[in-house]
């Protein structure tokens, strides 16, 4: 177990690392005449806005436990990632930042050849309010063209209660729309995205009854990664999938969704579809951007 000291000097040792690392003709310092790389204490201190005294102890393992505030200052002032500030809270105060959400738009080339390769799974990518960013051929033969859709309107809950299509392929459609709420709220709570949500709570409450009832009823359930989804799909007929659900590598903020058919039965059913309207649309409106 490590003692007190033990963690003021990993954060010690981590702020004079990420320190050395900026090059101070960047951030407007002056570059010549430095001893060794980097920005001068003084100089982290100045952006950080705090004393450069107590800077100078934190560096050298005698600052005592510094305030979240503090840390968030100093995160900014050495230009962190959000994965960098999230260690420097942990070697800090042995704890991860609160979460705040800072929702980007669209995802990279890379991400979107990953969606295509799984065809014919369908396979999409969201944000943790629940946005659609992007998705494969196969979703849109089976979950819906978000292609025909305006970018703000792409968002799963809006799509499950609005939609009298998306209602009409679930076998049990509360169940699964109170199982969307509760691992929606859970999401939009652990990414710190409650001021984000509100505005589409607030519609939803006003254009769907069921919604708002299921929202008040504020349900908080264990949602798994992994389940069983079963749709009546109107052209191909019952269809069930394995769901899974991923976390995508350097964003935080997203989540990968795939619908693995269950049987090769199924497969086949979903390729002959994706077959059948590639030959009728572009295969860039089949897909995401």
């Amino acid at each position: 177990m490590k003692s007190r000291q033990d963690n003021e000097n990993l954060l010690a040792a981590y702020l004079r690392d990420r320190r050395m690392k900026l090059d101070p003709a960047v951030l407007g310092f002056p570059a010549e005449r430095r001893r060794t790389p980097g920005l001068r204490r003084e100089e982290v201190a100045q952006r950080a806005n705090i004393s450069p005294t107590w800077y100078t102890w934190l560096e050298q393992g005698r600052g005592g436990a510094p305030s979240a505030d503090v840390l968030d200052r100093i995160s900014r002032a050495l230009m962190l990632t959000d994965v960098e500030r999230e260690h420097l809270f942990l070697v800090g105060l042995g704890r991860p930042p609160e979460a705040r959400y800072q929702e980007k738009e669209g995802v990279t080339p890379r991400l979107q050849r990953v969606l295509d390769a799984l065809d014919p799974s369908p396979a999409l990518i969201r944000t943790a309010t629940w946005n659609v960013l992007a998705w494969n051929r196969a979703a849109t033969v089976m979950l819906g063209d978000y292609g025909s859709l305006p970018p703000n309107q792409r968002n799963v809950l809006r799509t499950i209660f609005l939609d009298p299509r998306a209602r009409a392929v679930q076998y049990d459609w509360e169940s699964v729309a109170r199982h969307i709420i509760s691992a929606f709220r859970v999401d939009a709570a652990r990414a710190g995205a409650a001021t984000e949500v509100a505005p589409l709570v607030d519609e939803l409450c006003r254009l769907s009854p069921e919604f708002k009832v299921m929202w008040r009823d504020n349900e908080v359930r264990e949602v798994h990664g992994e389940a069983i989804k079963r749709i009546r799909h109107p052209v191909l007929g019952p269809l069930a999938f394995e769901y899974s659900t991923f976390s995508v590598d350097g964003r935080t903020d997203l989540s990968m969704c795939v619908y693995n058919p269950a049987t090769p039965e199924d497969a086949k059913k979903i390729a002959s579809q994706i077959s059948l309207l590639s030959n009728r649309l572009p295969s860039a409106e089949m897909r995401g951007p």
